[in-house]
């Protein structure tokens, strides 16, 4: 039986070589969807796998509906029988990988939420078959891979390691990013054994460009925390001296131009109005939570993440004030703001500060109003707003433009002009000058 088993894993090898495999994904956005054309384009038969049927009908059209990936991305290898989606989860049972893309969120309690990898791991148990390699892809502690996932394969009868495979590959992508996509950006991967961790490197070879095997599972996971952890406590740090800095009436913007031209020991990050999209805010909580069923205490990660998450506040202070030194309130003035995606050139509008900015402006009594160019539409926090076209002279009649959201879209020497007051949170004015203009 194990040598059986262990001979279906070298099959399966083999079959990832020879382009023969079928392969599927769970999850179809903005990590899932671009592995999934990877795959197809690699060769694979490949089949994407989503709860959503408004996403698997817009597959089938040859509809894209994330920014990174265009209509004909998708129209082509479904066109060519290579790429199909559905939302059976039966499929399972005749493919021979599954990559699992599905959100991790975090509850009201700031402690993990797997509810998502749970179901896509039952629905898996239902079909798993001997020579089939399962890979977690989603965002998670250490030892979820290990603690969660294999205890519920396993409990089918199979072992991992003998007669499945089972890995756990971080998801690195930057929405938005046309310079890194899935392809370029190198692949962290770790196996359960080694056989796993062969079958997942020979899985990712075939569609990136390099791929870095590790250990075990656990580094694995370690890997995508330390990389979001070290964003939000460099983030952290920079907010706190854009706060000290405003304290001082030092242009922090200036600061840090200065800084960055030293070719050592410095990275440039930037100050904002918080944290959004669904990594940066959420995963150093979920190392911070795993350090403590350990024992430790990551007050430095904690501190950070409390920094971020003053800045909307804050950001609502330099409204207050720069309407102030117009004469004018918050309440009943009328704010319009640019931008409420997380960052620039994206649709999400996930963990985005916009929408606390907002919230905490509505609460206030502010006449709010918005314009972004990948959001057409804003149903979140209680809000039901569409976006306003920018015609020319518009600006003049609100009270305030905040910029919460540097889209390249916008044409910011048109809206100096025409805006009474404006808030920059992102600095998207750099260069232009005027008393109505108000910086973070």
């Amino acid at each position: 039986m194990a040598r059986e088993a262990r001979h279906g894993m070298k099959e399966l090898i083999g079959k990832l070589e020879r382009r023969e495999a079928r392969c599927g994904v769970i999850g179809l956005g903005y990590v899932g969807l671009p592995l999934a054309l990877e795959l197809a384009r690699a060769g694979f038969r490949t089949t994407g796998i989503d709860v959503d049927r408004s996403k698997v009908e817009a597959i089938r059209a040859g509809r894209s509906y994330i920014v990174d990936v265009s209509d004909a991305e998708i129209a082509e290898p479904v066109a060519q029988g290579r790429f199909t989606a559905t939302d059976d989860f039966s499929v399972i049972a005749e493919l021979d990988t599954i990559n699992i893309c599905v959100p991790t969120p975090l509850r009201k309690t700031k402690d993990p939420d797997l509810t998502y990898i749970v179901a896509a791991v039952n629905e898996i148990r239902k079909h798993v078959h001997p020579g089939q390699l399962v890979v977690l892809e989603s965002t998670t502690y250490p030892g979820t891979t290990e603690e969660v996932v294999r205890p519920a394969l396993e409990a089918t009868g199979l072992q991992v390691g003998r007669d499945i495979g089972l890995a756990f590959s971080p998801e690195r992508i930057d929405p938005g990013n046309k310079q890194f996509t899935t392809r370029n950006i190198p692949k962290v991967v770790g196996g359960t054994t080694p056989v796993c961790t062969a079958a997942a490197q020979t899985l990712y070879q075939a569609c990136v460009e390099r791929v870095i095997p590790v250990s075990s599972t656990q580094v694995a996971e370690m890997v995508k925390l330390l990389e979001n952890t070290f964003r939000s406590v460099n983030i952290g740090l920079v907010n706190e001296i854009a706060l000290m800095c405003n304290a001082m009436q030092i242009d922090v913007w200036e600061v840090i131009e200065a800084a960055k031209t030293k070719p050592f020991g410095f990275m440039a990050f930037y100050p904002g109005p918080g944290l959004g999209g669904h990594c940066i805010p959420i995963d150093p909580f979920y190392l911070s939570w795993k350090a403590k069923m350990n024992g430790f205490d990551a007050r430095f990660i904690e501190l950070a993440g409390a920094i971020n998450e003053s800045m909307p506040r804050f950001v609502v202070e330099r409204i207050t004030e720069a309407l102030n030194r117009h004469r004018k309130s918050v309440n009943g003035s009328r704010i319009h703001v640019l931008g409420v995606a997380y960052k620039e050139g994206v649709n999400d509008v996930r963990e985005s500060p916009a929408l606390t900015v907002m919230r905490l402006l509505a609460d206030r009594g502010a006449q709010l109003s918005y314009t972004d160019p990948y959001v057409p539409a804003l149903r979140e926090e209680g809000f039901a707003l569409d976006s306003l076209e920018l015609t020319n002279g518009w600006l003049g009649s609100v009270d305030c433009v905040v910029i919460l959201t540097a889209h390249r879209e916008f044409d910011y020497g048109a809206i100096v002009k025409e805006a009474p007051l404006i808030v920059d949170t992102r600095n998207a004015l750099r260069g232009h000058r005027g008393e109505h203009i108000f910086r973070l």
